[in-house]
């Protein structure tokens, strides 16, 4: 009698772990092609989602939030103010500093390049999952959450 190759639980959960992120990573790239993100790096996008969701921020407050040197921040800042993206006003709080905020324009293409992504995701869903194999996604979301929830 052969003893099949079960994994343990470990084994699984790492393999698990290990499929997940490279799933992400084909679903972050597929999502990005599909919104034209024209030539931002990850850290532009990341500030100007940030400011899109938190409000205007001083290059200091932003560098802290991502991790960033502040001379590095202030490079990034530089270069979407450059492109129209972004506008300053003193910050009352310390004239020294300036408050950044997106552009109404940024805030359009913003939420136009999620709206793209959000419709190409739900196509994708529809034409390619059957209603029974939609139920398993949502089911396989849920699961997904509670790896994420506090």
């Amino acid at each position: 009698m052969t003893r099949r190759n079960v994994p343990t639980e470990a084994d699984l959960s790492a393999q698990l772990a290990s499929e997940i992120r490279a799933l992400m990573g084909k679903i972050r790239r597929r999502l990005r092609e599909q919104a034209n993100p024209g030539e931002f790096t990850p850290s532009q996008i990341a500030v100007l989602v940030r400011l899109e969701r938190e409000g205007s921020g001083t290059v200091s407050s932003l560098a802290r939030a991502e991790g960033m040197r502040p001379q590095s921040m202030g490079a990034v800042i530089a270069q979407l103010d450059g492109a129209g993206l972004l506008s300053g006003a003193p910050d009352p709080d310390d004239g020294r500093q300036t408050l950044w905020s997106l552009t109404d324009a940024c805030a359009k293409w913003l939420r136009e390049g999620r709206a793209k992504r959000q419709d190409w995701l739900s196509r994708t869903i529809e034409a390619r999952l059957n209603e029974d194999e939609q139920r398993e996604l949502a089911a396989a979301l849920d699961l997904l959450q509670r790896l994420v929830d506090d």
